[in-house]
């Protein structure tokens, strides 16, 4: 697997596409390019917000690629804040532009908007979360988000020990008896992403909490009791407080946590780390993105695992989607039946999620150039 994606980085080095390697305010953030020699015409790109480094690093990649093709981008980070992030795509419409990339804030608000779009013939391409309640999402660009998380409640189960190792399926590690107390976060409920990461985790733990090797103790096991609007961190971290206060306060542990992102995994780091747990009895924590700053807290041993989702190899699927469109070619997918956005199933390509972990980041993401060695000191 490892040299299956360094060999993909080196062959993204020659090819004509170049790449670059979820907090709220009400601002927003533009970058336009202004070369006279962009000859494609204008292509929008709407990113959530720039509290995350996951979302600059999909933006910016988008924005070379485009630019290196010879299109005019707009690019735009909304902050989180949905009349903006319409206000921004109303303008980029208005501007001419004729294709929108979307990496939506909340997937069931852009209704009105993406009208606008079909009637002046401008596609829509899904960045990464799926627009919901539209006929007009033309195709959808992201990771199979189940697989995400079958991966993240995997990586919890080898890391408490219930597990002997990734490729399992059933419990066979040195402490597949149990009873192991955990706790579940999930993401933001207006992000779609957010329910299949929940599911697919859940299709792994839901055996064997009937089990009763693994034991929810708050009793929070729904997504609604869990979920975590706009995948805050700090919001994730006063959660994981009042767990401990309440659940955990007579000397109870929790032994693993179930998070679906590296910025609620710092939360909760905080609020266990304020809670009094130490080395000797921190529990497994999960996340996604490998953000810098999870890797960092990884190597320390705080955070077990995070999710890699390749957002170079996403950006490049984006990009290609649009160029097809605009040239009158039909994009690849791999999915035509899973994504069901309430009025449509969109056409997809999915990419493959991984596993890291302080075993493996080293070739996962530093060795494919994904993170500089450097930025890990």
């Amino acid at each position: 697997m490892y040299k299956k994606l360094i060999g993909m980085a080196a062959a993204a080095a020659t090819l004509a596409v170049v790449l670059a390697g979820c907090g709220s305010s009400s601002t927003s953030t533009t970058t336009s390019n202004t070369s006279t020699a962009a000859t494609g015409g204008l292509i929008g790109v709407a990113m959530p917000t720039q509290s995350s480094t996951r979302w600059i690093s999909d933006g910016e990649s988008i924005k070379a690629a485009l630019e290196k093709d010879g299109y005019t981008v707009d690019l735009q980070y909304a902050e989180d804040d949905i009349p903006t992030q319409v206000s921004q795509l109303e303008a980029m419409l208005t501007k001419g532009a004729k294709a929108l990339i979307i990496a939506a804030i909340d997937g069931t608000q852009l209704t009105d908007v993406l009208q606008k779009a079909a009637d002046n013939k401008v596609p829509v391409i899904a960045y990464d979360r799926l627009i919901r309640n539209s006929a007009n999402v033309d195709y959808y660009a992201s990771f199979d988000n189940f697989k995400v998380g079958v991966l993240q409640a995997t990586s919890l189960l080898v890391g408490m020990g219930v597990y002997a190792n990734e490729n399992s399926t059933t419990p066979d590690g040195p402490k597949a008896k149990g009873p192991w107390n955990i706790e579940l976060f999930a993401g933001s409920p207006d992000d779609n992403n957010a329910t299949f990461f929940f599911n697919g985790a859940m299709s792994v733990l839901q055996p064997l909490i009937d089990k009763k090797i693994l034991v929810v103790k708050s009793g929070q096991t729904k997504f609604d009791q869990v979920a975590i609007l706009r995948w805050d961190g700090a919001v994730a971290q006063k959660r994981m407080e009042d767990l401990l206060v309440g659940t955990y306060a007579k000397g109870a542990k929790v032994n693993g946590i179930l998070s679906p992102y590296d910025g609620l995994s710092r939360g909760i780091i905080a609020a266990l780390s304020d809670g009094g747990y130490t080395a000797a009895n921190w529990p497994t924590i999960t996340g996604q993105d490998a953000e810098v700053l999870s890797i960092k807290a990884m190597i320390a041993g705080q955070q077990y695992s995070t999710i890699f989702k390749d957002t170079r190899e996403l950006a490049k699927v984006a990009v290609t989607m649009s160029e097809d469109l605009l040239n009158g070619k039909t994009p690849q997918t791999n999915d035509t039946t899973t994504y069901n956005n309430g009025v449509k199933v969109v056409p997809a390509m999915l990419l493959t999620p991984y596993i890291v972990n302080k075993d493996n980041y080293q070739k996962i993401l530093v060795d494919s150039g994904y993170i500089k060695a450097s930025d890990l000191k």
